[in-house]
């Protein structure tokens, strides 16, 4: 998420990318030169757009992790201590139905790049509307202001989001051998500004103002819109153009269809919430509710698609598995800024040496762990070349470690006795342990869902995978109700193990998907 009024020349780059990796097939698309018909070297052994989109995603990550550190806490925190006062529960549940509408956006954001503006113009868009977001959330007007910014946020990310992984994905050809490799390297840039973020931005949210702290994070988005601006030429021509635009004779009649439907839906929702007429607990239902039907529909729609081959239908049904288990993996994963931060904050003790830690400092723990870890797991997907695990056991992995990671919070409560609470290191290995589920996990996914997407449906396809932690997140803010600090023992025993025993079904399950994918590896 990138953010600012700033020359908007290099946002058209990315899509053509991918439209690259689906040409060694049957059809030549486009004649124009991409980033992929000649392999690039400059950074690291991998083309040099990587170190620009690098750089720009470490400071959208510090904004949002920045903010998602402290917003529960500004939720519940008493009127007396800055915070809004709202019920616990429900501010654990707001966090989590705000990161699935985050994510539910990309569909429309891969869309509008895809059809209409291009993904390097959308990611400028969706940049300064994202830092504007910040810019509400840092005026102190209550929950009407709170509102208006995390709209604005999930907006502006919609728009970014799919369409910079996907500039990502355009780097490389289908059969790169470093293409996982260049996920694993971008993930571990995006989070190097998450690890920062915390100490920043919640430390100044904690300690000081939380609105301070929010501003704070709208400085990162500016830094990183001046970053992708400054660093555009290295993207080549991937996403220039819409790669399946709009015909000149409807554009202006579809867009303002969808324009006046998607403000009307926006206007509505605000306004019952302001005025009361539809309480926060309401919007979290609707939103989950919203979260598990929206994939649903995007698959059909996609599966019935008269453009798509046999080959790229069968490869959607292989997808159809993965990304329900990305949905369960980050179900779980996403709810480090609810209810591992309500851990860190009500049942650790906090006092190191004489310093007290502010909570949201265990949100650095996983960019941290990434940072540490991913060169690590690109060097051995490098390592293993062909011989390494299908895509399908990799997703196994992530599904096995993210369980053990809920069995590891009851084991540090039963270790801290009954009347102790939780030890510093004891939590932040719970957020380790995540970690390499999510290296096992997600930067695969990423690059898989590249691999995978038909050609019309290039940053479509990557709006239909942030769907899955969408969905992940609006069931997830379901299932927090569920949980408090008195029954966290049996919260966290039930989720991780039934998260091990869906990545044992997945395993089972993974040579007839391996078949279905039709030699992506």
């Amino acid at each position: 998420m990138v953010w600012s009024s700033l020359p908007r020349s290099n946002l058209r780059r990315s899509c053509r990318g991918h439209r690259r990796a689906e040409q060694s097939r049957e059809d030549v698309i486009v004649s124009t030169p991409t980033v992929a018909d000649a392999p690039q070297k400059g950074f690291f052994g991998h083309p040099r757009g990587l170190l620009t989109l690098f750089f720009t995603e470490m400071w959208e990550r510090f904004s949002y992790y920045g903010m998602r550190a402290i917003l529960a806490y500004y939720l519940y925190y008493a009127v007396s201590e800055g915070g809004l006062g709202i019920p616990e529960s429900t501010a654990l549940s707001v966090v989590g139905v705000y990161g699935a509408s985050v994510y539910m956006t990309g569909v429309l954001g891969g869309w509008l790049a895809d059809r209409v503006v291009g993904a390097q113009r959308a990611v400028l868009y969706g940049g300064v509307i994202i830092m504007l977001g910040h810019i509400g959330l840092a005026l102190p007007g209550g929950m009407t202001t709170v509102l208006i910014g995390l709209v604005l946020l999930v907006i502006g990310t919609g728009l970014l989001k799919p369409n910079v992984s996907g500039l990502v994905g355009g780097l490389y050809s289908e059969q790169d051998d470093r293409r996982d490799a260049g996920f694993s390297i971008y993930y571990m840039g995006i989070n190097l500004g998450a690890f920062i973020a915390p100490f920043v931005v919640g430390t100044l949210g904690e300690k000081v103002n939380w609105h301070l702290g929010f501003g704070a994070a709208a400085v990162g988005m500016a830094l990183g819109l001046i970053q992708y601006t400054l660093g555009r030429k290295n993207l080549g021509s991937a996403g220039l153009v819409p790669v399946n635009p709009l015909p000149a004779e409807h554009k202006g009649r579809v867009l303002g269809r969808a324009g006046g439907i998607a403000l009307g839906v926006v206007v509505v929702l605000v306004a019952l919430s302001a005025t009361g007429m539809m309480g926060l607990d309401g919007l979290v239902n609707l939103i989950s509710i919203i979260s598990a039907v929206l994939p649903i529909i995007y698959f059909v729609v996609m599966l019935s698609s008269k453009e798509i081959t046999k080959v790229e239908r069968d490869r959607l049904i292989a997808y159809i598995p993965l990304f329900l288990a990305t949905a369960l993996f980050f179900l779980l994963f996403e709810q480090q800024p609810n209810t591992l931060a309500n851990l860190a904050e009500a049942d650790t003790d906090l006092n190191v040496l004489g310093f007290a830690v502010p909570a949201s400092w265990f949100q650095s723990v996983n960019p941290l762990a990434i940072i540490l870890l991913a060169p690590v797991m690109a060097g051995l997907w490098m390592k293993l070349g062909a011989r390494q695990p299908s895509t399908p056991q990799k997703f196994v992995g992530g599904l096995l470690f993210v369980g053990v990671s809920f069995l590891w919070v009851v084991l540090s409560k039963f270790a801290a006795g009954d009347d102790g609470k939780h030890l510093p290191i004891m939590l932040a290995l719970v957020f380790v342990i995540m970690t390499v589920g999510e290296l096992m996990l997600s930067p695969v996914g990423l690059s898989a869902t590249t691999k995978l997407a038909p050609k019309v449906f290039t940053s479509q396809m990557m709006g239909l995978y942030f769907l899955a932690p969408a969905m992940g997140q609006g069931l997830g803010a379901q299932a927090v109700k569920l949980y408090s600090v008195e029954n966290q023992q049996l919260y966290f025993s039930i989720v991780g193990i039934a998260t091990i025993g869906c990545a044992v079904l997945l395993l089972v399950s993974a040579r007839v998907i391996k078949r279905y994918m039709h030699g992506v590896n």
